[in-house]
């Protein structure tokens, strides 16, 4: 799959808020993501952040 800075998608365990939906911030190496639920920002390694993600939801404003 193709992430791009922008995209929401939808990850298979949920975050202490509730959510399950996060806006990619950055993609490389590491991946920093915000979560839409309460904010809060996490960079993961990208190997994690692939296996983590279930589906992208929306992809960003150029799509």
């Amino acid at each position: 799959m193709d992430y791009e800075v922008g995209d929401v998608v939808r990850m298979r365990k949920e975050h202490p808020c509730g959510s399950l939906e996060w806006e990619i911030m950055r993609t490389g190496a590491d991946f920093r993501i915000r979560c839409l639920g309460c904010g809060r920002v996490v960079m993961l390694p990208r190997p994690k952040f692939v296996k983590a993600v279930k589906a992208i939801v929306k992809g960003g404003a150029d799509k």
